[in-house]
């Protein structure tokens, strides 16, 4: 058994002991580190290990070719042989795959493909914490409690393919969630942050935020449902860009069931969807918001296929200076759309906009809400995009560049797409944490957006 303990060695048995026409295999190694805190008090902490092997065995017939995936977690040597076994087991059994592709060859090897997986500790917390506990010191004299929990996970990826690719990728992701009640717990406002070290977060600098949030709903005016000129902050603007580009599939553009179709055929690549020189893009090599250069695709679907595994992922502009300029495709849905090969990546970016932050933003209101965070959000239809969701942890009424108290807060029902069509000013871009996506996609940078008319569709009861 610990002939085979490592997971390149992993991965290289598994390979060996395929009878397919092709295989893929996967090895993710991860790793975990936490923190959570009620009522200004650390609750619980831990350090997690784990491993998933992913097998993916293609065979060819008479009518195409088949695939069959098997996943299965705390693999041992001795777990390997039936494990590739049940892949083919699987793909024999499954009818030609839709998607069916070439696996990807040629790919450079990466250089560290032998070395040890990567982990992450507690000692990801070495500065963190004491400045946490501080932050509780200061909470509890200032009549205020913290909520929250920290959390680092490490991932090392190992990807190897029976034509020849050795790839490997090491991916950290760190998220940091802090709520700060009233001790009746009427007043509640939220912040996060989204890292790779916990390096960069402050727990002093997100406490005062939140102070000065609670301060603002001391003051409480309640306002009907309506049409509100909204400052959107970057939390709110990634959830919903997220989402757009979750539903940017090219295939499904063009054969017209979605907002990126054009009535009557084909899709609106080319139109002008924000007159603001807005850009939506992903770099896997984007500073501080780095993901895989590379395909990692478990199981396939819409935007993804796992014959596509390996294959380079570049930096994409989704909308460029306004304009739809891409849709996601994989190798197949390429050659269904005449459309190029763009695979979705690992993070989002939204840049185009001014230099203001969104305190200058603010100020520059005449009147208006400003929003803390979405959740819940919904689709309602496809069509148009139109989802639904609510506010939380804190809406706000500005009257003449001030936050003079808090307001209840809101269903709402717009489009992220037709929202860009109305956006009337954005803000600087800075990393942000979607709060409602954050425990499937945490690297985003975004504005803050000005839209003149958001729809709050009706009034909430929540916090």
């Amino acid at each position: 058994m610990s002939r085979v303990s490592k997971p390149y060695e992993i991965v290289e048995r598994a390979l060996e002991l395929s009878r397919a026409d092709g295989c893929v295999v996967i090895a993710d190694e991860e790793s975990s580190a936490n923190l959570r805190w009620a009522g200004n008090a650390l609750t619980t902490n831990g350090v997690t290990r784990g491993r998933t092997l992913t097998v993916i065995a293609t065979v060819d017939g008479a009518q195409g070719t088949a695939s069959g995936v098997v996943s299965r977690s705390a693999v041992t040597a001795d777990d390997l042989e039936p494990l590739v076994r049940a892949a083919e087991a699987a793909a024999r059994a499954a009818g030609p795959a839709e998607d069916a592709q070439p696996l990807v060859e040629g790919v450079p090897a990466s250089p560290d493909f032998t070395d040890a997986p990567a982990e992450t500790s507690s000692a990801v917390f070495t500065d963190f914490a004491p400045a946490l506990g501080e932050a509780f010191a200061r909470a509890r004299a200032g009549g205020r409690e913290l909520y929250g929990f920290a959390n680092h996970e490490l991932t090392s990826t190992y990807l190897g393919t029976s034509t020849g690719l050795r790839l490997r990728h090491d991916q950290p992701n760190g998220t940091l969630e802090l709520n700060a009640k009233s001790p009746d717990r009427s007043r509640s406002a939220w912040t996060g942050r989204s890292t790779r070290d916990f390096k960069d977060v402050d727990p002093a600098a997100l406490d005062a935020e939140l102070a000065t949030r609670l301060g603002w709903a001391e003051r409480r005016i309640e306002l009907p449902a309506g049409r509100y000129e909204t400052l959107l902050p970057p939390t709110a603007v990634a959830d919903l860009m997220i989402y757009q580009l979750w539903s940017s599939a090219a295939r499904d553009a063009v054969e017209g069931r979605t907002v990126f179709s054009k009535p009557g055929g084909g899709t609106r690549l080319g139109e002008t969807l924000s007159p603001l020189p807005l850009t939506l893009r992903s770099d896997p090599n984007e500073p501080g918001l780095e993901s895989s250069p590379f395909v990692i695709a478990h199981s396939s679907g819409d935007d993804s296929s796992v014959f596509d595994n390996g294959l380079p992922v570049g930096p994409v502009d989704w909308v460029t200076a306004g304009s739809l300029a891409h849709l996601i495709t994989t190798r197949h849905t390429a050659g269904l759309t005449q459309l190029p090969v763009a695979p979705g990546a690992g993070n989002l970016i939204l840049d185009g906009g001014g230099e203001r932050s969104l305190d200058e933003m603010v100020a520059a209101t005449e009147r208006g809400l400003l929003l803390t965070c979405l959740w819940y959000i919904r689709e309602v239809d496809p069509a148009t995009l139109l989802l639904t969701g609510l506010t939380r942890d804190g809406v706000y009424l500005v009257e003449n560049g001030e936050v003079v108290g808090e307001v209840n807060n809101f269903r709402f029902n717009e489009s992220p797409v037709d929202l860009l069509s109305r956006a009337t000013e954005a803000g600087r871009t800075e990393k942000t944490l979607p709060r409602e996506w954050s425990d499937w996609f945490t690297r985003a940078a975004m504005p803050s957006l000005r839209v003149p008319d958001f729809n709050m569709s009706s009034v909430s009861k929540g916090v």
